[in-house]
C-alpha cells in the first residue's frame, strides 16, 4: 500500500506542473493587461511609469522565460509580490483568506455528507414512493438551479424581505465588542446563507450517488441471504448494506473538493465573504498575475490531494483491485 501511495505522489508530480503550465498561458490570452489596469485607474499614468512597471514585473521577457522565472520562485513557495496598489506578497494574502475558504468548505461537506447518507439511503429503502419521488425532483431541482441565482433569491427573501439574516460579510460591526458565545453567534449567523447555497450545489449529486450506491448493495446475494434468514429490513440495511454502500460514496468526498473551491468564488463575491474565492474574483479582474496563479497553485494541490484521498479510499473499499506491479494484492 505504500509502495502504491508513493507511486501515485510521484505521478502528481508532472501533473500538477502541467496543470500550472496550462494556467499560466491561458490566464495571458484573457484581453487586457496589468499595465492597461493600472492606466485606466490612473489617468496621469506617465510612459516612464508603466515601462518601469513591465521591467520590474518580467512583462518584457517572451511568455516561456515569464514562466520559467514564475516557476523558479514557486519551487521556493514564493508566489512574488501582488500586482494590486498595496504591492503585498501573494503568500501573505492567500493566507489571510485560505483559512476562510477551508472553513466553509469543510462545513459544507459536513453537512452535504450527512444529508446524502440520510436522504439517498431512505430513498433507497422506500424505493417508489412518494419521498423517493420527492427526493428525485429535489435532485434535478439541485442541479438545474444556478447557485448565483439562489444566492440573489435567499438574499433578496431571507434579508430584505424578511430581514432575518445578514446578506454580506462574516462578522458584525460590533463584533469585537462582543462575548465568546456572541461571536459564535455572530459567525453562525452570517455563514447560514453562504454554506446553505454550498450544500444544495453539492447535495443533488451526493445523494443521487447515495442511493444509487445502496440500491446496488441491496441486490447483493448476501443480502437476499440475510433476507432469507429472516433478518429484519432495519437490520439488513444499517448493519450489513449501509457500511458497504457508504465506501464509494466517501471516495466522492475527494472529488467533490474541486467543485467545492470553484463554488467559493460564486458565494464569496455575492455574499462579501473575505475568502480566497473573493480573492480570485478581485485578482481576474485585475488582470492581477502573480495573486491568480497563487491561488490557482493551492487550488490544483487540494484537487490533487482530493484525488488522491479518492484513489487511496477505492483501494480500500474494494480488496479486489490490483493495481499495476502488485502494489496491493486482493
Amino acid at each position: 500500500m505504500l509502495n502504491y501511495i508513493g507511486k501515485r505522489l510521484l505521478a502528481l508530480i508532472p501533473l500538477f506542473f502541467g496543470i500550472t503550465l496550462v494556467c499560466f498561458f491561458v490566464i495571458r490570452l484573457a484581453p487586457g493587461s496589468p499595465v492597461d489596469m493600472e492606466e485606466s485607474m490612473n489617468p496621469k499614468y506617465s510612459e516612464n511609469a508603466r515601462q518601469k512597471f513591465i521591467e520590474m514585473y518580467d512583462l518584457d521577457k517572451p511568455l516561456p522565460t515569464q514562466y520559467a522565472l514564475w516557476l523558479k520562485k514557486i519551487i521556493k513557495l514564493d508566489f512574488g509580490v501582488s500586482f494590486a496598489r498595496d504591492g503585498r506578497p501573494v503568500r501573505d494574502k492567500i493566507l489571510e483568506r485560505i483559512p476562510v475558504t477551508i472553513s466553509i468548505n469543510i462545513i459544507s461537506l459536513f453537512f452535504i455528507f450527512g444529508a446524502a447518507l440520510f436522504l439517498g439511503v431512505l430513498s433507497a429503502w422506500l424505493k417508489g414512493s412518494a419521498f423517493d419521488h420527492a427526493v428525485t425532483v429535489f435532485v434535478f431541482v439541485g442541479f438545474a438551479v444556478p447557485t448565483f441565482w439562489l444566492a440573489l433569491l435567499c438574499m433578496y427573501l431571507f434579508g430584505v424581505v424578511f430581514g432575518i439574516l445578514p446578506i454580506s460579510g462574516l462578522t458584525s460591526w460590533n463584533y469585537d465588542s462582543l462575548s465568546f458565545f456572541g461571536k459564535i453567534a455572530d459567525l453562525t449567523h452570517h455563514l447560514i446563507l453562504p454554506v446553505f447555497i454550498s450544500v444544495v450545489g453539492g447535495l443533488a449529486g451526493m445523494s443521487r450517488f447515495m442511493r444509487g450506491s445502496t440500491l446496488d448493495v441491496l441486490s447483493k446475494d448476501y443480502i437476499m441471504a440475510a433476507r432469507s434468514h429472516g433478518l429484519p429490513e432495519k437490520t439488513i440495511l444499517f448493519r450489513h448494506a449501509l457500511k458497504n454502500a457508504l465506501l464509494p460514496v466517501v471516495t466522492l468526498i475527494g472529488l467533490s473538493i474541486p467543485g467545492l473551491i470553484g463554488g467559493s468564488v460564486i458565494f464569496e463575491s455575492i455574499f462579501s465573504i473575505p475568502g480566497m474565492g473573493q480573492l480570485f474574483y478581485q485578482s481576474v479582474t485585475m488582470r492581477d498575475y502573480p495573486t491568480v496563479m497563487g491561488i490557482l497553485v493551492i487550488g490544483a494541490v487540494l484537487t490533487l490531494a482530493g484525488n488522491l484521498f479518492a484513489d487511496i479510499m477505492y483501494a480500500l473499499a474494494d480488496p479486489r483491485i490490483r493495481y499495476a506491479g502488485g502494489e496491493m494484492r486482493g
